[in-house]
């Protein structure tokens, strides 16, 4: 499972550090998406592949499922994590995500993503507060 914040720095061979608690997850492979936000999702292949089965099972003649489609199998990579518990993330991926040489990685349960720290502090600046009243409607459980 993928919890807490981290910050991470790209090497010269544009390659990114997976936390060291984070590794194990990625034995079956490793799957780097666009995110939602302007930042990018890393996800273990049970995590892609129900992501991969639900797009592929919505109609093609929809064109918001053709886009969804396009942004994340178009667009996504398979990647390998390296001895030294690396990944190496396309360029054109890192252009979207506009991310440079430091990142932070944010985990979200079965996948993590990977902001640029301007956009992600950015994000969390407009975040409305972070209160019961906010969030009620998501009956939210611990059962």
């Amino acid at each position: 499972m993928f919890l807490g914040q981290f910050h991470h720095s790209f090497d010269e061979k544009s390659r990114l550090t997976v936390p060291s608690r984070f590794r194990d997850d990625f034995s079956e492979g490793v799957f780097v998406i666009q995110g939602f936000d302007r930042n990018l999702m890393v996800l273990t292949a049970p995590a892609f592949d129900a992501i991969y089965q639900h797009v592929m099972s919505m109609n093609i003649l929809d064109p918001q499922a053709r886009t969804l489609r396009r942004h994340i199998i178009g667009k996504g990579n398979q990647v390998e994590l390296d001895g030294s518990g690396r990944i190496l993330i396309s360029q054109d991926l890192r252009a979207w995500a506009e991310l440079e040489t430091e990142v932070i990685i944010v985990g979200q349960g079965n996948y993590f993503e990977v902001w640029k720290p301007e956009l992600w502090q950015a994000m969390e600046s407009q975040e409305q507060s972070f209160d019961a009243e906010r969030f009620k409607t998501l009956n939210l459980s611990t059962r």
